[in-house]
């Protein structure tokens, strides 16, 4: 049996970003309408089962309502406690139920929640998100219908799938905790809104991905040295005016949300190789994974930033589609 996983956060592209810029907000009615698309191409793909994660607006439920015979949609048995642990958790279920792959509504933030339950499942994100960087623009037609492509097997998952890199971070001895996009160490004395929007109070930063064509804090590395999510190197950026130590120094134009472009200043940058464990400069504030604020630090501990190649495997949606050209899949001659 064929079975594929949808997460879809209700929550994602609402943070104080949206206020304090000028980005258009992608609502719940408009992540049901996604929602349908994905589902008409599951079932053009000829997939038996779709599992949903269930939430307090009913993204899934109000899609399936729309929508008359073909797949069969069944929300997952689980208690919710409206955060970041619903996706994670959701993930895990599904990946426990043998699902072929999970397609997510969100941004950075819920990819790498459902990153972190989802094992080596593959993901298809759509971007639904503030910070866009990991999830892509993809209409949900075309996700659906790769999603399900794989799930027949009809493609092979070899063939459209990469494994993507993720930053481990580690304060002192405690726990681990990782980023898909972005760690940013930043100067404020609490968690508060979560949401990173001032580049000024930004200290570090430490980059598995920095494309100029994409939006958030990993605009201001790519300006200095871009780095592909599939390059096997990340980027550590030094914020503040210059360092008479170093050579170089100066700043970016960057546009770190939708709608505001900001200079930051620059210290120095540096790559980050593969399971090179850097210790960050001391700091009293926070450390903010993804776009978002996760936990208060202090000068007398240590944080440490380490890449890993080990990240969550992605769908590229585009090559399972050329591939399934390529074989004449969809191809029907009578």
């Amino acid at each position: 049996m064929s079975v594929v996983g949808i997460i879809a956060n209700p929550s994602s592209g609402k943070d104080i970003r949206r206020l304090v810029a000028m980005g258009s907000v992608v609502d719940n009615t408009e992540k049901v309408n996604i929602v349908k698309r994905v589902l008409t191409g599951l079932r053009a793909a000829g997939v038996d089962r779709v599992i949903h994660m269930p939430d307090g607006f009913g993204i899934a439920r109000r899609a399936v309502e729309s929508m008359r015979g073909g797949v069969e949609v069944l929300p997952i048995e689980m208690p919710m406690v409206g955060s970041a642990v619903d996706s994670r958790r959701a993930a895990e279920l599904m990946a426990a139920d043998g699902v072929a792959c999970i397609i997510t509504l969100g941004g950075d933030g819920t990819n790498r929640a459902i990153a972190a339950g989802a094992g080596v499942v593959p993901l298809v994100a759509i971007s639904t998100g503030t910070n866009n960087v990991f999830p892509t623009q993809v209409e949900g037609t075309l996700a659906g219908l790769a999603a399900g492509l794989i799930a027949t097997r009809r493609v092979d998952a070899t063939s459209c799938v990469t494994r993507s890199k993720r930053l481990v971070l580690r304060v002192d001895d405690g726990p681990e905790d990782f980023a898909l996009v972005d760690v940013a160490l930043v100067r404020e004395a609490f968690v508060g809104a979560r949401a990173v929007w001032r580049s000024d109070l930004v200290e570090e930063l430490f980059l598995a991905i920095a494309e100029p064509g994409s939006i958030g804090l990993s605009a201001i590395g790519a300006h200095l040295r871009p780095v592909a999510r599939g390059d096997p190197f990340a980027l550590r950026v030094i914020l503040g005016s210059r360092d008479t130590r170093v050579h170089r120094g100066g700043s970016v134009l960057a546009p770190i949300a939708p709608g505001l472009v900001v200079r930051a200043e620059v210290s120095d940058y540096s790559l980050l190789r593969p399971f090179e464990r850097i210790e960050a400069r001391p700091l009293n504030g926070v450390v903010a994974l993804d776009g978002e604020r996760e936990l208060a630090v202090t000068r007398n501990q240590r944080v440490t930033v380490e890449l890993r190649l080990d990240g969550p495997t992605v769908v590229d949606v585009g090559v399972a589609l050329r591939v399934a050209a390529e074989s004449g899949i969809l191809v029907d001659w009578r």
